[in-house]
């Protein structure tokens, strides 16, 4: 019997999962996907809000505030991607101003203490590529930028050396409430490595933290009290060389359903364009299309007109989960012990840490004894990068694990001994993607034409997977569909 069962795997439930780990609680934490993060996670803008946007009175509004003071200290445990480069909300025109003048007053209420309505000259000095255009803007220095599948994962891993029971491609099906517990049923669909989960799982209290399908999990125990309506986003990612054309977050003027189109730098410096905001009917349409990839650019030319479209390496879209409430749901429910952290769509990843603290509240009202683990591990190791190494750092672990000094992936110089040391961590990997998404390689301006065969073959050495099976993410994404050899024998 588990004390907590937590479904979902993303940001939200990642946030959860690490937090609860402090205590002396049995934790299971189901994933219906591959990884964690895969799903409105990985494709998120990485943005840490300052806290301005959100309407004041709303939880989104007191918890991105929270959140995002919770970074600050969370980064020094866990070594993620974080660098806090400010953000502009630009205007060009009086109509904009008043804009920005109730985003300001919004922020303050909010307990935001270190924004400035500034002019077009303020702006320019700091970001010389700009459109000059720009006659004013709000200067948010308390924004930051991350990588959210990388966010992730830290706290994935934090949560499962900690003791969390981590169980992926684990969908749930089935939720009877019991007069004391909760009866889960999972449907497992094992990829490349097959782990022996059990379907079964009983727990005294669960929480809901499945995104994009937090009502469809709802409704397994009765509830039909929300709906979450996908929203979907799109984005244009531009090599490395592009970065440099802005230094910090640059949002133009909000509109009532989205936040507008973003220019800005990624963690690892690409740069990046969009998202637009198009409600859509399937909560798993990921697909881009010309004419809306053509709206984001043409709207963000309006902020910088100098990025060349020559230099777009991919294209990618994501589903926000927006509820039909308009505002985070993070309540217990009519059933007793169920707790649903529902619609959490921006600042949702900016917000986490503090819903993680909310989660636990609302826990701790329900009676749950919370003691604390003496053996607690807060710090993670980080991961070595040798593309951010030093020569002299570089060259002594070259020397102690010779692995590091052979270049699997050139655009972005991730290394053999990276991958063996992502495949040695404890959120487990079987894809293709999942060692994308902790070491980089694949996601350089090739995108993984060059790599993907040594990839394969240490995936194989290490983990023994015949190649065939090796999925790019998810069941039916097998990379290699055959042997040349064999496919020539039976030409013949």
């Amino acid at each position: 019997m588990f004390d907590i069962c937590i479904i979902g795997a993303g940001i939200v439930g990642s946030a959860i999962a690490k937090e609860l780990s402090k205590y002396q609680l049995h934790i299971c934490w189901l994933e219906k996907g591959e990884d964690v993060s895969v799903g409105t996670t990985k494709a998120n803008s990485g943005i840490i809000h300052g806290g301005y946007a959100a309407k004041h009175g709303t939880l989104k509004a007191k918890l991105c505030r929270r959140g995002n003071e919770l970074y600050r200290q969370w980064v020094n445990d866990l070594h993620f991607p974080l660098d806090m480069i400010g953000a502009f909300v630009i205007g060009f025109n009086d109509e904009d101003k008043a804009v920005l003048q109730k985003l300001y007053e919004n922020g303050i209420k909010n307990g935001v203490k270190d924004l400035q309505i500034v002019d077009g000259d303020f702006v320019r000095q700091k970001e010389p590529h700009l459109n000059p255009d720009i006659t004013c803007a709000l200067y948010v220095p308390s924004v930051g930028i991350t990588s959210p599948y990388e966010l992730a994962i830290a706290l994935a891993e934090n949560a499962i050396t900690n003791g969390v029971e981590l169980r992926l491609n684990s969908e749930v099906v089935a939720i009877e409430k019991e007069k004391d517990h909760f009866n889960i049923t999972t449907h497992y669909t094992p990829l490349s490595v097959h782990f022996d989960y059990p379907k079964n799982i009983k727990a005294k209290m669960v929480i809901n933290a499945a995104g994009l399908h937090a009502d469809d999990v709802a409704q397994l125990v009765g509830l039909h009290d929300f709906k979450i309506h996908p929203r979907k986003g799109q984005y244009l990612l531009f090599d490395k060389d592009q970065g440099p054309l802005v230094n910090s977050v640059v949002f133009q003027t909000p509109t009532p359903i989205s936040k507008g189109i973003l220019v800005t730098p990624t963690y690892h410096r690409n740069l990046l364009i969009g998202p637009d905001a198009q409600d859509v009917l399937e909560k798993q349409d990921l697909a881009t299309d010309a004419s809306n990839l053509a709206r984001v650019v043409e709207t963000a030319k309006k902020t910088l007109s100098t990025f060349d479209l020559r230099k777009v390496i991919t294209s990618f879209a994501g589903n926000r989960a927006a509820s039909d409430r308009g505002d985070f749901i993070i309540e217990e429910s009519k059933v007793d012990g169920f707790i649903n952290v529902a619609g959490i769509e921006s600042p949702g990843l900016t917000a986490a840490p503090a819903i993680a603290e909310y989660v636990i509240d609302i826990l701790r009202n329900k009676g749950l004894a919370f003691t604390e683990k003496s053996d607690f591990k807060a710090h993670r190791k980080p991961y070595h990068h040798v593309a951010l190494m030093n020569k002299e750092a570089l060259n002594a672990l070259i020397k102690e694990s010779p692995n590091y000094g052979r270049i699997v992936c050139r655009c972005e110089t991730v290394s053999e001994g990276e991958i063996d040391e992502a495949l040695k961590r404890p959120v487990p990997i079987d894809t293709f993607d999942a060692i994308k998404r902790r070491t980089r390689a694949g996601m350089g301006r090739c995108q993984a034409g060059f790599c993907t065969p040594r990839i394969l073959e240490i995936l194989f050495d290490q983990l023994h997977m015949p190649i065939e099976t090796i999925s790019k993410n998810v069941k039916g994404s097998e990379i290699v569909i055959g042997r040349t050899k064999r496919a020539l024998e039976e030409e013949k």
